[in-house]
């Protein structure tokens, strides 16, 4: 059985939100440990998960880079891409299949697939959906040293949390910390 990661980018104060550019906290220090760990985390999936709006930015930036030396381009155009919505219609990228639901019975039919893990990131109500409705083994939480005070929060008010075990902590020149979480 695969396991479905959430990975994401996340503030001190639980924000997901991108909008604000915040990303860029640290970029003026050398990233080669973050990339590192993020090709270390790739080679352990076979299938990228996305809502619509993730999916189409991500379409819209990806395929176009031609002067790449990460990887990312190549590893995104070549790995199995899902996207959830019911409104899409030709994916437009290599390697793509919509998913049109309903979302738990396309999630548990894609987890009980042999293969690696299935990641998703950013898609914030996809990610909503899935921890509403259990489906999510691992959170692979990358902690900016930032306060935002606002934006879309991973687990906003009103969320069930689930009863979480952490299973890694690491540091990053950047003062990012991963933190990776397990369901109980």
């Amino acid at each position: 059985m695969r396991d479905l990661i959430v990975t994401e980018n996340i503030t001190l104060d639980g924000v997901i939100d991108a909008t604000e550019g915040w990303f860029t906290v640290g970029n003026d220090q050398d990233q080669s440990d973050i990339l590192e760990e993020l090709m270390r985390q790739t080679a352990q999936c076979d299938a990228v998960l996305f809502g619509r709006v993730t999916f189409e930015e991500m379409r819209g930036y990806w395929p176009q880079q031609t002067d790449d030396e990460t990887g990312i381009t190549d590893d995104l155009n070549n790995t199995m891409k899902y996207v959830v919505s019911g409104t899409l219609g030709d994916p437009q990228w290599q390697n793509t299949t919509v998913l049109r639901g309903p979302l738990t019975d396309d999630i548990r039919a894609l987890k009980a697939e042999r293969g690696k893990d299935i990641v998703t990131t950013g898609s914030i109500t996809l990610v909503h959906e899935l921890i509403a409705q259990g489906l999510v083994d691992e959170y692979r939480l990358f902690v900016f040293p930032v306060v935002l005070g606002k934006g879309s929060r991973l687990f906003p008010d009103g969320t069930k949390i689930p009863d979480l075990h952490l299973t890694e902590t690491r540091q990053f020149r950047s003062g990012v910390v991963l933190l990776r979480y397990r369901p109980h």
